[in-house]
């Protein structure tokens, strides 16, 4: 099966989901073999790179109040750490397309799962500005990758377009919100769901999939 995860740097429902669905492949071994291909989507595409304090933002994107963003954030802190990750108190929303450009120039690297999770530490867990080069460039040695190669990647536009026309196709199949998991390029499974239920739907779409054929 082709899996397409689109998702956000940002977006912390999509890093509890690509971690289940990490776990949910492990646990599907060969009895249904899967390809897993990184998807870009923008959040924010008209955020500036100094972000937007996550409370303002909250509330003029959303209309959640302090105390619903309160319990918002404990109930995803709460999720994480089911999965093993240790969220921080999130202060700003950021700008990810270059973080997107980056993941881009990895994935042909061979490399883009481990910069995702990377740049996933560094925003949900250290609280980093994925939209500054010098935080990009820290999760690519971390994730092995050439520095200097991915230097000269930020520096200029490269990738641009493919990001951009990746997102509106996305858009264009009517993904709005994120995690999305396209499944076989016709399946829609949405939401940051957990190991089980993602290993669940899996199954059942592989069985599908071979009694139609």
């Amino acid at each position: 099966m082709r899996l397409d995860f689109v998702s956000d740097v940002t977006c912390p429902w999509c890093a509890i989901g690509l971690h289940s669905l990490e776990r949910a492949i492990d646990k599907l071994g060969d009895t249904a073999p899967v390809v897993l291909h990184l998807q870009p989507f923008e959040l924010n595409p008209g955020m500036p790179q100094e972000g937007e304090p996550i409370a303002a933002y909250a509330a003029r994107k959303y209309g959640v109040g302090a105390d619903a963003l309160a319990a918002r954030q404990a109930l995803i802190r709460e999720r994480g750490a089911q999965v093993g990750y240790d969220f921080r108190l999130r202060t700003h929303v950021y700008n990810t397309f270059d973080a997107h450009r980056l993941l881009h120039w990895a994935g042909l690297k061979g490399r883009a799962l481990d910069l995702k999770r990377a740049l996933l530490v560094a925003y949900h867990c250290r609280g980093d500005n994925p939209a500054l080069h010098d935080v990009l460039l820290l999760a690519a040695a971390e994730a092995g990758l050439d520095v200097a190669q991915a230097c000269g990647v930020l520096a200029g536009e490269a990738y641009a377009a493919e990001i951009q026309d990746s997102v509106r196709r996305w858009q264009h199949m009517g993904i709005d919100a994120v995690p999305s998991l396209v499944v076989n390029e016709r399946r829609l499974i949405q939401g940051g769901q957990t190991a089980d239920v993602y290993e669940q739907m899996l199954r059942r779409i592989a069985e599908e999939e071979r009694r139609s054929t």
